[in-house]
């Protein structure tokens, strides 16, 4: 890393639809695929990379929603 660089830590949800995964990040609403979890999460970062790359500061602060959280809650079903 350059003397500029720093890492910004941010959410991935892959998923699986039919045949390919399916990787967001929520934080920025930007997605990504893959043909496996691995490749889904590398696309996911090179497509994050580049939005950080090119984006103005004031989009990504517009963009960025600074706390997100995944849980799991239970629902009753009938």
């Amino acid at each position: 890393m350059g003397p500029m660089e720093q890492v910004r830590r941010v959410t991935a949800v892959i998923e699986r639809e039919d045949d390919v995964y399916v990787a967001l990040c929520p934080e920025l609403d930007i997605a990504s695929q893959g043909n496996t979890i691995e490749e889904a999460r590398t696309n996911l970062i090179e497509a994050l990379t580049l939005f950080f790359e090119t984006a103005d500061p004031s989009e990504v602060e517009h963009r960025l929603r600074s706390e997100v959280f995944v849980t799991q809650v239970e629902v009753r079903v009938a």
